[in-house]
């Protein structure tokens, strides 16, 4: 018995394609996605990905690289606030929006900075480009925060970046590993990193 091929959407498959992997990730981690999966879930024949996608690494970067184009929009989005919040203010919206995405987009959070792309897998050229390019925003924002008095403007703006970053993201992998269990607490615990962040950079 001969099968009827699925539909080949034109136009719109891959972002459909990268729609559809990110859901099936975030309701059973990476080892829920398979090209063949995928396909199915989408409507397509089983070959259809492939025109877009190489391997499932490759389809791993994609959406690794739609997390850091979303969190580059949130952050341009509290950037947008200076006018009307103080520079602790904006800060302090800023660790939470971080934290918040994080803990909204876990999956696609582990891929951004996992192993499983950049240790176990091959990052694509155009993935290093734009987590770079995420970083290199971070650094502008901090250099923002030194001249609004909020981080020491004498420390290099780099190092300052580096370790605020990284203080952040801890904080992400906690929630997101399950060290804290209890969301209500998600708030308060990342205010208190805000604070403890600006005094530290104050104080040293």
């Amino acid at each position: 018995m001969n099968k009827v091929k699925k539909p080949y959407h034109h136009g719109d498959l891959r972002e459909s394609l990268l729609d559809a992997a990110t859901d099936l990730i975030a309701e059973g981690g990476v080892d829920n996605l398979s090209i063949r999966k995928l396909a199915d879930k989408v409507g397509v024949s089983r070959t259809a990905p492939y025109h877009h996608f190489k391997d499932k690494n490759a389809l791993l970067c994609a959406i690794a690289e739609q997390g850091f184009l979303k969190q580059d929009e949130l952050v341009e989005s509290i950037s947008a606030l200076q006018s009307k919040l103080s520079a602790p203010e904006l800060f302090e919206k800023y660790v939470l929006t971080y934290i918040r995405f994080a803990d909204e987009e876990k999956e696609t959070y582990d891929l951004m900075y996992g192993r499983e792309i950049w240790k176990s897998g091959e990052p694509t050229e155009s993935l290093q480009l734009i987590s770079k390019n995420c970083f290199r925003n971070w650094l502008k924002w901090v250099e923002v925060l030194q001249q609004g008095g909020i981080f020491d403007p004498e420390k290099p703006s780099l190092r300052v970046a580096q370790s605020s970053w990284a203080a952040l993201h801890g904080l992400c992998r906690l929630f997101n590993d399950g060290i804290y269990i209890d969301r209500e607490d998600i708030d308060e615990i990342a205010k208190n990193t805000v604070h403890m962040l600006i005094n530290q950079q104050r104080t040293d």
